[in-house]
């Protein structure tokens, strides 16, 4: 912390918080994110690893993931400038005990990486994003493909595939993620097929792991005892682990199948109350699943202690509406990247001072700032290419950590999962509010997907994603949607984890059955004790692995997907703390 930090006023300007001035002991969540700094050689103090490629440069730079709970100063790390200096890095590892980890934007909470709090680890980091980051496309075939490098942002991807007249139905909202790290934890955006939509060939509605045809990865050759580069194709039994590997594997490139690029018309509403938004599945008016049924592609995002979320709701369009506005670049949302010095001076008292009575209007200034900058930025109406309407976080947005589930579902069941979600949430609010208690600082983000159907993929003979949270159970051949629930806080907001722990119990026992089943999704928080999340030993051991064989037969479940990355890693030079505690 620098020396001048603590002297600051609560009322720190709007740059102190987006540039990283401001460090709060709880982790820096309102710090802007920027690329984790190299470590100055006066400032070593871990022994350097011996024998290491002296052709590959080395050095020290601390790793920090986005909400800034996970913060290490001395990694060793390294740039490979091909898929060769990969495999190098590999077999040095495996022959002086270390592990080796991709490490992409650092854009996760899970502690799929590196955990918190260590010192020296016996680690070295791939830095994918100085020179993995090629890509190319072919169109020659009935379904373009596009093979990429695994540290390229999905900004760039998109925006390359734009170039080519490709786009993808949904992606995560940040651009500042690399294709390796979408892939590992099946990054997801939110797009079901609206009512009388045909799905466009090289189209999918799951997550962008769904879109593989094929993926190169870093595994052990048995005769030659060494690690080498392996292809893997989509119609390959073997593929399925690596397709979402939660990290347990080093992807270097990989081939997605790309559909012709459409024209979207994103809108936002202000003006519907929770209760009409989320009521009785059967009910009439707004729903959310109305929304669906019109446009496939809706999210809300509800601010604590507010009556109406912001609903967005992307349509595909061809032309441009008369009263849209014509956007050619992503990020439109510039006063979500910058917030009033209204929201940061209450987010900074609600965390320096522990001021939970603030929350209530913490919750409503988020909202004035967003339904007021909508209409300041002309933004409440857009229309462009996909890519700039699917993109809209940047890394300058408030910092919050997140917990994570897929409800996966029929269609047909999707308001009722929101009902009985939003009922028993906002009964929990309310009476930990009564308490004196305000656990939850952050809005309920809620999107909706289709799951990794790999009859989606232009592949004869594609397999699903073992380990994706979203694929499909074909014991229930009649769930085809997801209900991703993700309900966010600033880190270090006393009573969170307590609350986390509350919901995801309630959660994992009340979508448990014949019409709905749950699994973790894997960048955000799950696992929790009253006290940390990724902690709770049951979850981790029983209940996640449990959740990856039911239904599924057991030549292609969690166990066999376990002992497959076992033949591709014996050394386990890619796993982590949490990847053991989870026994993968």
């Amino acid at each position: 912390m620098n020396s001048n930090d603590a002297e600051k006023p609560l009322a720190a300007s709007r740059r102190d918080f987006l540039t990283g001035g401001l460090k709060l002991a709880s982790a820096g969540a309102l710090a802007g994110w920027l690329p984790a700094e190299r470590i100055m050689a006066a400032r070593l103090t871990c022994s350097q690893p011996n024998n290491f490629p002296a052709e590959i440069p080395l050095y020290k730079q601390s790793f920090k993931n986005w909400a800034g709970d996970i913060k290490v100063d001395d990694v060793w790390t390294c740039a490979p400038r091909s898929a060769d200096e990969v495999v190098k890095v590999a077999n040095w590892a495996k022959d002086n005990g270390y592990k080796v980890r991709a490490r992409g934007m650092m854009h996760n909470w899970s502690p799929l990486t590196l955990a918190a709090g260590v010192s020296c680890p016996a680690v070295v980091l791939l830095d994918t994003t100085r020179y993995l980051t090629a890509m190319s496309v072919d169109a020659s075939g009935p379904v373009a493909k596009v093979t990429a490098q695994a540290g390229i942002t999905m900004e760039a991807l998109l925006t390359g595939m734009e170039k080519a007249g490709l786009g993808v139905t949904a992606a995560p909202a940040p651009g500042d993620l690399t294709l390796g790290g979408v892939l590992a934890i099946n990054g997801h955006g939110t797009a079901i097929p609206a009512k009388g939509e045909r799905r466009l060939a090289g189209a999918s509605y799951g997550s962008i792991s769904n879109l593989v045809l094929s993926l190169t990865a870093v595994v052990y050759d048995k005769a030659s005892g060494a690690y080498a580069l392996r292809k893997f194709v989509r119609n390959d039994p073997q593929i399925a682990p690596l397709l979402a590997h939660v990290g347990r594997s080093l992807i270097v490139e990989a081939t997605l199948q790309a559909a012709p690029n459409q024209r979207l018309r994103c809108q936002s509403w202000f003006n519907i109350p929770y209760g009409e938004m989320f009521a009785a599945a059967g009910s009439g008016g707004r729903t959310f699943a109305s929304y669906l049924d019109s446009a496939g592609r809706v999210e809300a995002i509800w601010f604590p202690f507010t009556s109406n979320p912001w609903l967005k709701v992307w349509t595909v369009t061809p032309n441009k509406p008369l009263f849209s506005r014509q956007t050619d670049k992503p990020f439109n949302y510039p006063f979500s990247d910058n917030l009033p010095d209204e929201v940061t001076d209450l987010a900074n008292k609600i965390l320096s001072l522990g001021d939970g009575k603030l929350t209530p209007a913490f919750g409503k200034a988020q909202f004035a700032a967003a339904s007021a900058g909508l209409v300041a930025t002309a933004s409440w109406d857009l229309w462009g290419w996909s890519k700039n309407l699917l993109l809209y976080v940047k890394p300058t947005t408030l910092r919050v950590t997140a917990n994570g589930y897929a409800v996966l579902t029929r269609r047909e069941n999707v308001q009722r999962v929101l009902n009985e979600f939003v009922t028993f949430y906002q009964a929990r609010v309310q009476a930990y509010q009564q308490q004196g208690r305000y656990p939850m600082n952050g809005p309920v983000e809620i999107r909706v997907t289709g799951l990794d159907d790999p009859s989606e993929t232009a592949l004869n003979g594609s397999v699903a994603p073992a380990l994706s949270a979203i694929r499909p159970r074909p014991d229930h051949p009649e769930w085809n949607a997801a209900v991703w629930l993700d309900i966010l806080t600033l880190p270090g907001t006393p009573y969170a984890n307590q609350f986390y722990r509350e919901i995801e119990q309630w959660i994992e026992a009340n979508f448990n059955g014949s019409y709905a089943a749950v699994r973790p999704e894997w960048s955000k928080g799950w696992g929790y004790t009253d006290q940390a999340a990724w902690a709770d030993a049951a979850m981790l051991q029983t209940t996640i692995p449990n959740a990856f064989r039911a239904g599924q037969p057991a030549a292609a479940n969690w166990d066999a997907a376990k002992a497959a990355l076992a033949t591709y890693d014996p050394y386990r030079l890619f796993s982590s703390p949490l990847l053991d505690s989870l026994g993968l």
